[in-house]
């Protein structure tokens, strides 16, 4: 078969969708679902994660993360999480060493309902982004971050209220880590759409 031939096949098929890229740009990349485990994750430090009811749980002596083992720049992500009245727990993005998880060296949209100071607690982006009076509170039910980062654009939304907009441009790209440091925290339903 000659090589215009097999393009033109090849274009057809493609067309059909009979052949495709594993991921397309605007595709969701599922990380928890339910019937998931941890695949997706490499744990850093202390925590006690488990698989239970389809949610991914940990409490525990010593703070610790879930880590994607891939890297994401510009994406949204939206996360399901229920936390205990004094949970300490948060979302951390574009980290800078995967073995290391800061908030220094990661963007943190924080899950921290009795922060002493609250500006910086739950709905806010550590160092970054303050939240505003009345302050969200989290504890107790269940939850739903929605997060773009968008180059120097981050925007944090929790439960339908966009709590944060901010522009920062210190971390381009970078794994996605949930942490655990205190109470108790549940994640499930959490999904990333690259931009």
């Amino acid at each position: 078969m000659k090589k215009s031939a097999l393009f033109a096949l090849a274009l057809a098929l493609l067309c059909a969708g009979v052949v495709s890229s594993s991921h397309a740009q605007n595709d969701w990349i599922i990380l928890i679902d339910g019937t998931n485990g941890m695949e997706n994750f490499n744990v850093v430090g202390g925590a006690n994660w488990s698989a239970t009811d389809g949610t991914i749980q940990s409490t525990g002596e010593a703070g610790g993360f879930l880590v994607t083992r891939e890297s994401y720049g510009n994406f949204l992500l939206t996360v399901e999480f229920w936390v205990s009245d004094d949970a300490n727990s948060g979302i951390y993005m574009r980290c800078q060493d995967a073995t290391t998880i800061t908030d220094r060296s990661c963007y943190e949209a924080n899950i921290f309902d009795q922060r002493p100071d609250l500006t910086f607690g739950t709905g806010g982006i550590v160092h970054i982004a303050p939240v505003a009076e009345p302050f969200p509170k989290a504890g107790g039910k269940w939850n739903t971050y929605q997060i773009t980062m968008d180059g120097e654009h981050m925007t944090v939304v929790l439960n339908g209220v966009q709590t944060v907009h901010a522009m920062d441009s210190q971390f381009a790209s970078g794994p996605i880590a949930l942490q655990w440091a205190r109470g108790t925290v549940r994640f499930r339903n959490v999904r990333i759409q690259p931009l």
